[in-house]
């Protein structure tokens, strides 16, 4: 009975341990208008539940610097649109292209991805995860451009 006793307890330690929750990453995004003229930050939890922007401003750009949002989120628009991805003017920032450009109600994102210069391989050569702004070379995440940062 003490084995028993023994073996439940030590199940319940590990459950608890695995049931507390792991820190949810946060994607900071800036929506840009078409022309760039106006713009406004919005933190979004990747936790899946919708962030709402109160905005109708028509959104062309989404600056996305520390999370891959075209992968792991979702964007809602009030009419069909065409997600892309490019390479802001200063050669590191991540965007995503909204066409046509149109206000954005809500985003929301889910998952997690790795942080840039973080180990997208663990040592037994298993995939972590996607890197949040970068690509995955020599088992790390590197931003975009690694020839040049100013």
């Amino acid at each position: 009975m003490k084995f028993f006793t023994t073996i439940l307890a030590i199940g319940l330690f590990a459950g608890t341990s695995l049931a507390q929750d792991a820190p949810v990453q946060t994607a900071h995004v800036t929506l840009r208008s078409e022309g760039d003229d106006h713009s406004y930050p919005l933190t979004v939890p990747a936790d899946g539940k919708p962030v709402l922007t109160h905005s109708t401003l028509p959104i062309a750009l989404i600056d996305a610097p520390d999370f891959n949002v075209l992968q792991a989120c979702v964007i809602e628009t009030p009419g069909a649109k065409n997600l892309s991805s490019t390479i802001a003017a200063d050669g590191v920032t991540q965007q995503v292209v909204i066409d046509p450009p149109q206000a954005v109600t809500s985003i929301s994102c889910q998952g997690t991805c790795v942080e840039t210069y973080g180990a997208c391989f663990d040592t037994n050569g298993q995939y972590v995860g996607a890197c949040c702004n970068g690509l995955c070379i020599a088992s790390r995440c590197r931003p975009w451009n690694i020839g040049q940062q100013s």
